[in-house]
């Protein structure tokens, strides 16, 4: 029998698998592990895989399309795909991050067997969502890519900035679909990075800073890599975590916790950080 961490025999889709970020770490670590891959994005894999098929999440058909042509057993999903908010329209980043995200679970499940898994790349920007369960249920409760879409356009001003509020929203999905997912025999995890370097990062610094960016990785006192972030999105959709499910899980290198516990306080007044 396969060790649980193996990958053996097993049928992945990667979402956001191209290029050069977390979603490419997880295809290149993946492929090591034995996985029979097929990646979905705009960019090509960066490794051979199973098979690339370049879509626009943007259009829900076309995604369906592609998953479909798959087709098979698939035992787990890779959804890391995600646009940074600017330069991109709120809309488009919601779209991306949070509804083709939901789209491609809803399109993937119906060809996993039990023990099927779904990971998906949330982030720290999103960790107020506790405090917001209220304010994004109206979509996570949407049916659909369309209806998502439909409830972000009436909505402009709790979607602004695109990029917090959408992984706020996959944080809150993850939770509320567990129990569903379950029921399919499917489990459903996140993680949430802190400040990694990829390519997406020069977005963030020239929309936040990189003053501020870097406050939030201080817990290990510099970035993730991102084969960092690509080992525990890998553990969450592998054997060795069949019994986790609706986690969220932080990898961020303990600056949370920091915040959380008051060994970390940040100074943004002053634009510098005090350590207690």
């Amino acid at each position: 029998m396969a060790s649980v961490w193996s990958y053996e025999g097993m049928r992945v889709v990667v979402s956001g698998g191209g290029g050069a970020g977390m979603g490419a770490a997880t295809v290149t670590e993946l492929a090591t592990l034995g996985a029979e891959i097929h990646v979905i994005d705009l960019k090509e894999p960066p490794v051979d895989v199973a098979s690339y098929r370049s879509v626009d999440l943007k259009d829900p058909d076309a995604t369906a399309a592609a998953i479909a042509d798959i087709g098979g057993t698939v035992h787990a999903l890779f959804n890391c795909a995600g646009l940074p908010g600017p330069p991109f329209s709120d809309l488009d980043t919601m779209l991306v991050n949070f509804a083709a995200m939901r789209h491609l679970a809803e399109c993937c499940a119906p060809l996993m067997t039990e023990g099927g898994a779904i990971a998906s790349i949330s982030s720290t920007a999103g960790s107020g969502y506790l405090l917001n369960i209220a304010k994004w249920m109206p979509l996570i409760e949407t049916k659909g890519f369309v209806e998502a879409k439909a409830w972000c356009e009436a909505n402009p001003e709790a979607i602004a900035t695109g990029y917090v509020p959408s992984k706020e929203a996959i944080c809150i999905w993850t939770l509320h679909a567990g129990m569903d997912y379950a029921k399919q025999g499917i489990r459903v995890n996140c993680i949430s990075p802190g400040p990694t370097e990829t390519p997406m990062m020069p977005a963030f610094e020239d929309f936040a800073g990189a003053d501020m960016i870097n406050l939030f990785a201080q817990g290990a006192g510099r970035r993730s890599t991102p084969e960092e972030q690509a080992y525990p999105l890998i553990f969450l959709n592998s054997r060795a975590a069949s019994y986790v499910s609706g986690e969220n899980f932080v990898t961020d290198g303990g600056t949370l916790g920091a915040l959380t516990t008051g060994s970390l306080v940040l100074s943004f007044d002053a634009g510098e950080n005090n350590l207690a």
